[in-house]
């Protein structure tokens, strides 16, 4: 967010005043912080997908190893109380699904409202550019249009937070569930 706001004072510095042009390094702080946003999130979804993986032969084998002991050292009722521990774990694994995809859709909504609002801001810039070329001076059309830039950067911005958190949500979820499949 700052260097985007860095950016963003650049490229007004750079479109009305005559002396100072510095354009191209606002141009390229935005170019920068888009393939920053694209390193993060590869490497965000290597690493959990590898910690995923990991984790849920853990509880996979966790799970077993505790039926395996109910059942073999409780004596006379340790088959039946083994068998309530696996109910009991899959119990907790359907409950954690359904409240998983309860959180993927409360994420979603908490960020579509912004999404809307950045969209609509980005396109009226990008409107008003284009509406006064022909009437304005080319420094506030430029203006305008870094402006909408800007909007557009700050929408990757927001698009990026999301969609990390419903992958975080989702890989959540796979996780558990690859570890009771191992019961």
């Amino acid at each position: 967010m700052p260097i985007t706001l860095i950016a963003t004072a650049i490229s007004i510095i750079s479109n009305l005043s005559e002396r100072v042009q510095i354009g191209k390094l606002s141009k390229f702080l935005k170019s920068g912080i888009t393939w920053f946003l694209g390193l993060v999130i590869t490497i965000f979804v290597s690493i959990l997908s590898l910690e995923g993986t990991l984790t849920s032969n853990v509880d996979g084998l966790t799970a077993k190893g505790i039926k395996a002991a109910t059942s073999t050292f409780v004596p006379v009722v340790g088959k039946a109380l083994g068998d309530s521990v696996d109910m009991v774990l899959g119990s907790t694994s359907l409950l954690k699904n359904s409240i998983g995809i309860v959180g993927m859709f409360v994420v979603i909504g908490i960020c579509a409202m912004p999404i809307i609002k950045l969209s609509i801001l980005t396109i009226t810039y990008h409107f008003a550019s284009a509406v006064c070329e022909p009437l304005a001076d080319k420094k506030i059309v430029g203006l305008l249009e870094e402006m909408g830039g800007t909007f557009k950067v700050l929408l990757g911005i927001m698009f990026f937070v999301a969609v990390l958190l419903i992958i975080g949500l989702a890989m959540c979820i796979k996780i558990s569930n690859s570890g009771m499949m191992y019961r």
